[in-house]
């Protein structure tokens, strides 16, 4: 998509796995008519999680605003962080990709991918953590996204290509 005239999309992004490593799918949703999904034989829920915020950087242009919500404690963690802490991808770039015990960084492909991407935004972008699954209360778009991606490692578990959903309108 290159062009969305609205000023900002609020939209949720989430993965499951069934097990982990499992079948697992990834989602991100604006609305029950915009929103993208697909999946593996073989991941893991981080996996999952980080590639459900990749897809979404990719489909929204750099020039509209985004409000990313993801339940995803690993998510937030590595590129904003969370309750005042500085965000995991600062010291893996100080670092040369390694962890505070000098171990590689897991996903790095995939983090190193989503900062290029969210360095390139010209809009205002954030993410935002929330509670995932409340029974009542919860947030609308992660359940969506949950929804999504939890119909994604469905389908792949029994063997179907998940529904890819229709992407984002505009």
């Amino acid at each position: 998509m290159s062009s969305d005239s609205r000023t900002t999309i609020t939209a949720g992004t989430d993965g499951s796995s069934r097990g982990n490593p499992g079948a697992a799918g990834w989602a991100w949703a604006i609305s029950e008519t915009e929103w993208a999904s697909g999946g593996w034989a073989r991941e893991t829920n981080n996996v999952a999680e980080l590639t459900a915020l990749r897809e979404l950087l990719t489909a929204v242009p750099p020039t509209t605003g985004l409000e990313v919500r993801s339940d995803s404690t690993y998510v937030i963690d590595a590129l904003v962080g969370r309750g005042g802490k500085r965000p995991w991808i600062a010291g893996w770039k100080r670092n040369a990709w390694r962890t505070a015990a000098g171990a590689p960084v897991a996903n790095k492909e995939l983090m190193v991918s989503i900062d290029e991407l969210l360095s390139t935004r010209t809009a205002p972008t954030t993410l935002t953590w929330v509670k995932a699954h409340k029974t009542s209360g919860g947030d609308a778009y992660n359940e969506m996204a949950d929804r999504r991606a939890y119909a994604a490692s469905t389908a792949i578990l029994e063997g179907r290509d998940p529904d890819r959903g229709p992407g984002l309108h505009g």
